[in-house]
């Protein structure tokens, strides 16, 4: 094994929005960096399904289901997690929801804002506080947020969207004070626009913009993140708090 592959040897971790995606990548570079990892997704069947593909590859990877709008389930998904791992040493914070994408603020409804709220934001605080126990017993816990550029440069006509996400960067600030007495860290990532699943809806002249403005001309993958969250969860990381990372080819530059 080289010095990367043993970067989170020992360590236990949760992603959330594992199933697929994003979500999946960092699963699998956080196994193969010599973790055991939770992936919890809402999509029930498909959450087993990639655990059993990861384990399939040799690592040590476990599907629970979890539905970030509901507070039960939040609670099930850090019961069985724990039981699972035994303990719990970092946290990734990666599930969202869009549902607002093409739509101005005047055709936004209320009904959507509301869920991108519940998820987007109050799903990653609930899941934050239902972990921090575990967290703390661990001696060196670590939270990784998943924010987004978005918020960086103001996207147009995904408000909800944008507003959570720059939710995620406030909150990641305030968590980091909050929590650095317990020796955990908190950073958030913020992505462009990948090329996922999930961003299959988005127009082509959106991902040219990205595209024609990035400073490394070419479309974004999810492995292009997982190297930021694999230095947020591990030792590397431990005096770096509170910060937001973008990580989009040079897109938006702050």
């Amino acid at each position: 094994m080289t010095a990367l592959n043993r970067l989170l040897e020992g360590r236990r971790v949760l992603v959330t929005g594992g199933a697929r995606g994003l979500g999946y990548a960092f699963a699998q570079a956080i196994g193969r960096a010599g973790a055991q990892v939770v992936i919890a997704d809402i999509l029930a069947e498909r959450v087993q399904q990639s655990a059993a593909e990861l384990v399939a590859e040799g690592l040590t990877v476990y599907g629970v289901t979890l539905d970030l709008a509901q507070p039960d389930s939040i609670d099930a998904c850090i019961a069985e997690t724990t039981h699972l791992l035994g303990g719990l040493d970092g946290l990734v914070n990666n599930a969202s929801i869009t549902n607002s994408g093409g739509k101005t603020c005047e055709e936004l409804s209320l009904d959507t804002w509301d869920q991108v709220m519940q998820v987007n934001v109050r799903g990653t605080w609930l899941m934050t506080k239902a972990c921090l126990p575990a967290l703390r017993a661990s001696g060196h816990g670590a939270i990784v947020n998943l924010a987004s550029d978005t918020p960086l440069w103001g996207a147009p006509n995904l408000l909800a969207y944008v507003a959570s996400k720059g939710a995620i960067i406030a909150m990641t600030r305030s968590l980091a004070r909050e929590l650095g007495g317990d020796n955990i860290t908190v950073n958030a990532i913020a992505p462009g626009l990948v090329l996922v699943e999930a961003t299959a809806y988005v127009p082509e002249a959106r991902h040219r913009l990205y595209n024609d403005q990035r400073a490394i001309q070419r479309p974004q993958l999810p492995e292009d993140v997982s190297g930021a969250v694999l230095f947020a969860l591990s030792d590397l990381a431990r005096f770096i708090t509170g910060q937001t990372l973008p990580v989009n080819g040079g897109f938006v530059m702050p």
